[in-house]
């Protein structure tokens, strides 16, 4: 693949300086709130508080920031060397693209023999951005004048006592100065696979994988998870070899250039992305796996959830011998708290959001504290065993023997064991939220019957499925086929046709950005209650058209039957 050769510059910005907590949109709409602007001012933010540097930047420009320093505060990362925290004086890099993939060639693939004109990602941030050392953040914070931070907002910087900004003690007009200078250059990227052969469906293929690079050694980053996805070929290909045959077959891959926004991932994606739904039956990514030993969560997509808890019943929980990681659960609070939505910044995240492939992410991490090292040049192999004491191959053990278990049913299993009625329950959850709002809606000529007819339509045909599955004859092959492409197809249902996927490249409608996406309807719907005057009827009715259609789409493709499709038009 290829990077377009550009060089970006920045004019050095000089501005004002204001804190504004983790950089989350609740944390500009109290600025805003308080009377404190922003505007033209470089924000100092905070690594952490559940938003990734992309989405910290993206509500920085919409404020009206000019630019961006990202630190690591000692309230949320550990910075005791000697109690295996970071060094004061090291910062903490990750990407700032809104995205996924070659931010230059968005929604289409950038190989070598694609002559597409340059475009530039609408995710890309138009300011200046660096990541800072706690070190530097507080000898610029502890020199600012301004209004008291709220409550929450104290870190533990030393030397710091919390103020917003945006002057400076001296009095005597201070201002921060920053630029950034970019070069972008034209980089070979090697996406590397391997394969085992199903024997009955070869052409639908079970795909794990892993990212090769990291900014830094990238134990957990990149190192687990490649010695993981290594270890699982091994596995699978010593089974072959004493007999055993997979149905399906079975894709590893070690994918180039993940620590830029899974750009080798992201753009295989896209350059097969019409035949993805036809052929990919499930992706399981292997990136920070291992960043602890105590939590297991499972970022995933609904359709695999069911996966998981088979699987755990059946894998030692790490910490205890002889327990499985489900009874460990139960008595934790239930196995609910391992699955856990997917995330923008997940390796599994532009399978499922952009291609429309079921798609998981596990990780393994601490309970009482975060692993401090991902994405700074402390990334090692030691200090991640120091951090599991030794105990770095049993936890890896446990990781792999979890994808292992669920591959192996999605590779073997005759029906293809995807729990496509778990989104009439994501449907559902919104029907309820509409029908709360039903007169208001009614009242702005507004009906969300729609909405509660097209998941009506989508639970009916998922459950129909299930029966015509359970009582068909499990040994015709024709049949089999037949219900599995169904099931197959069922993620790439809900992605809306009705937005173009090179300005909106995350078209899954309950996992993607943008208006047409749940999230963002659920987001205008509050504000009936929050801010009805910011209510905008228009903006909502193409909202929930797009919402409601996609749906319907997807009820009336996994129904299979064109007839019993009914629609009054």
């Amino acid at each position: 693949m290829d990077r377009l050769p550009l060089r970006h510059s920045t004019v050095p910005l000089q501005g004002g300086l204001v804190y504004v907590n983790y950089g989350r949109q609740e944390d500009f709409d109290w600025l805003r709130s308080a009377g404190v602007s922003v505007i033209g001012c470089v924000v100092m933010m905070r690594v952490g508080g559940g938003v990734s540097y992309a989405e910290k930047v993206l509500f920085a420009q919409k404020a009206g920031a000019g630019g961006a320093l990202i630190y690591p505060d000692p309230a949320d990362i550990p910075q005791d060397p000697r109690r295996l925290g970071l060094n004061s004086y090291t910062a903490i890099s990750e990407h700032v693209h809104l995205g996924s993939g070659d931010p230059f060639t968005p929604g289409f693939p950038s190989f070598n023999h694609t002559q597409f004109p340059p475009t530039q990602s609408s995710g890309l941030p138009t300011i200046p951005v660096q990541p800072i050392s706690a070190n530097v953040a507080s000898k610029l914070l502890s020199q600012l004048t301004g209004p008291a931070c709220p409550r929450g907002w104290q870190g533990r910087l030393p030397y710091v006592h919390c103020v917003l900004g945006p002057g400076f003690s001296s009095g005597d007009g201070r201002q921060v100065r920053m630029g950034v200078y970019n070069t972008m250059k034209p980089t070979l990227l090697n996406n590397i696979f391997s394969s085992l052969e199903g024997r009955i469906e070869p052409d639908q293929y079970i795909i794990m994988g892993a990212q090769r690079d990291a900014w830094g050694p990238g134990a957990v980053k990149s190192g687990v998870g490649t010695a993981v996805l290594l270890e699982l070929a091994r596995t699978f290909r010593n089974m072959v070899t004493d007999g055993f045959f997979p149905r399906r077959s079975l894709l590893f891959v070690s994918w180039d250039a993940g620590d830029f926004g899974n750009v080798g991932a992201t753009e295989w994606l896209e350059g097969y992305l019409s035949m993805l739904h036809l052929k990919a039956v499930a992706y399981f990514s292997l990136d920070q796996g291992v960043m602890g030993d105590d939590i297991l969560s499972a970022f995933t997509s609904p359709l695999l959830a069911n996966l998981v808890e088979s699987a755990i019943k059946l894998v030692t929980y790490p910490r205890h011998s002889g327990q499985s990681i489900y009874s460990q659960a139960e008595r934790d609070g239930g196995k609910q708290k391992i699955i856990k939505s997917l995330y923008l910044n997940s390796g599994a995240y532009s399978f499922t959001a952009f291609g429309g492939v079921p798609a998981m992410e596990l990780r393994f991490t601490e309970e009482s504290r975060v692993y401090p090292f991902v994405n700074t040049p402390l990334d090692t192999i030691g200090r991640l065993q120091e951090v599991l004491g030794g105990r770095l191959g049993v936890v890896g053990r446990s990781l792999a023997e979890l994808v292992g278990l669920m591959v192996l049913r999605l590779a073997h299993d005759q029906i293809l064991p995807l729990q496509i009625t778990s989104y009439s329950q994501s449907a559902l959850h919104f029907s309820l939220q509409l029908n709360k709002h039903s007169a208001e809606l009614q009242a702005r000529g507004l009906s969300p019957q729609w909405v509660f007819s097209a998941r009506g339509d989508y639970s009916r045909a998922a459950k129909t499925l299930k029966e015509d599955i359970l009582n068909s004859d499990i040994q015709d092959e024709t049949m089999i086929r037949i219900y599995n492409t169904r099931i197959m197809r069922v993620e790439y249902y809900f992605l809306s046709q009705y937005v173009s996927v090179v300005e909106t490249p995350f078209r899954h409608i309950l996992h993607g950005r943008g208006e047409h996406s749940l999230s963002a309807l659920s987001e205008h719907l509050s504000l009936l209650t929050s801010d009805p005057r910011s209510f905008d009827e228009a903006r909502f009715r193409r909202q929930l058209a797009l919402f409601t259609w996609t749906l319907q789409g997807a009820a009336n493709a996994l129904s299979g039957d064109v007839w019993n499709i009914d629609n009054v038009f």
